[in-house]
């Protein structure tokens, strides 16, 4: 019984939720994921940063996809700054991956973007 609630309450909110809530919720998960690596650096393992940061880093691949389709209703502006923080979010990651002593300070910028651009998509 708990199961079919859970499932009528998970239908729901895929209703209910706009596209760009649902964009905020994915960065905030995304954010979530970081900083607790973040947090958590010295007991951290490689495969949980790695895991964090390919999450975020496909969520961004999925933006900057968007943002490229000639469909795309966006604003050219706004479509280019996105692309341009995609490719930062890119980059950022491979620095963090193929540096031999990433720091996690690194990590927090992601972590900064992905709560900010969040915050603009709820209208904060």
């Amino acid at each position: 019984m708990h199961q079919h609630g859970a499932q009528a309450y998970h239908q729901t909110t895929k209703v209910v939720e706009t596209p760009r809530e649902r964009e905020s919720a994915l960065l905030m998960k995304a954010a979530a994921g970081l900083q607790r690596v973040k947090d958590e650096w010295d007991t951290s393992t490689m495969e949980e940063l790695r895991s964090a940061l390919t999450f975020n880093r496909k969520l961004w691949t999925i933006f900057m996809s968007a943002v490229t389709q000639d469909d795309s209703p966006l604003p050219r502006e706004i479509r280019q700054n996105i692309a341009n923080l995609g490719m930062f979010v890119m980059n950022q990651t491979r620095d963090i991956l193929y540096t031999p002593a990433p720091r996690p300070e690194q990590i927090g910028v992601l972590v900064q973007l992905n709560r900010q651009i969040a915050a603009g998509l709820r209208g904060m």
